[in-house]
């Protein structure tokens, strides 16, 4: 008999570069770069100049760029998207299916993060898992969520207690978001034991005192979570949970919420 496939190395995905030298220089050691675009009121949201930086995230190593929105607007997104010539794109506020599936008729070769959100220990977004996959989700991103409603970069970490009962629900690969540091890393083997886990997004914990992404954390935070190198053929492109989709059942309402 034949030896199982090795599983897939951790992703690791750094949010919010705002300057061309931070997307180039932590492209060389993370998988994604995510790029803030329609974050209104966002610490790092740039959305003019998101083109040059996507360009500086692919010229800098190994990593694509993601952009990461609250909009909903899904022809607005395939028209930003072009223009960067981005293929991920990450979801990170209260869009409903609808919108998702609007996005994938006009990005049928995305790759499409939808984010979902833990608040006091419960998902917002449980009853609606089946519909995000049904609408063309490729990946969900697991994130905390503040009880006044702040989403994405909010520093909140994820209970585990709340994880453990949330995972195995979810019917579609994952990353893992909500305040994670190298010393998080602790946890990689319990959580590659989950077929559905593929990597974490970091934010915070990727800055330096400048309060800029840090090439030097950006390279602890592979050391930890992935390994110091990349294996041959593997990239944030790879086919690392696209395409894949679940036979949830339907939603029944609609998701409705307020990203800010």
């Amino acid at each position: 008999m034949s030896a199982p496939p090795p599983a897939p190395r951790p992703l690791l995905k750094v949010c919010g570069a705002t300057r061309i030298e931070e997307a180039a220089a932590v492209a060389a050691r993370a998988d994604l770069v995510g790029l803030w675009y329609g974050v209104e009121g966002g610490a790092h949201d740039v959305p003019a100049a998101v083109p040059e930086l996507a360009d500086a995230v692919r010229a800098g190593g190994r990593a694509e760029p993601v952009l990461v929105t609250f909009l909903h607007d899904a022809d607005r997104l395939a028209r930003a998207a072009r223009a960067a010539r981005i293929r991920w794109i990450q979801l990170h506020a209260y869009q409903p299916p609808r919108a998702v599936a609007a996005l994938r008729a006009a990005l049928p070769d995305a790759v499409l993060v939808k984010a979902v959100h833990v608040v006091d220990g419960r998902c917002v977004e449980r009853p609606f898992f089946g519909a995000y996959a049904r609408a063309g989700t490729d990946l969900f991103l697991v994130d905390a969520a503040t009880p006044g409603g702040g989403v994405g970069s909010t520093g909140h970490r994820l209970p585990p207690d709340a994880l453990e009962p949330l995972l195995p629900a979810l019917g579609l690969p994952f990353l893992l978001a909500g305040g994670l540091t190298e010393a998080d890393a602790a946890r990689r083997p319990d959580l590659g034991a989950d077929p559905g886990f593929r990597g974490v997004d970091v934010d915070s914990a990727a800055r330096g005192d400048d309060g800029l992404l840090s090439a030097d954390r950006v390279a602890a935070l592979d050391r930890a979570w992935t390994g110091t190198g990349s294996p041959p053929g593997m990239h944030a492109g790879a086919g690392q949970g696209a395409r894949s989709r679940t036979d949830a059942p339907p939603a029944s309402t609609t998701l409705q919420g307020n990203p800010t």
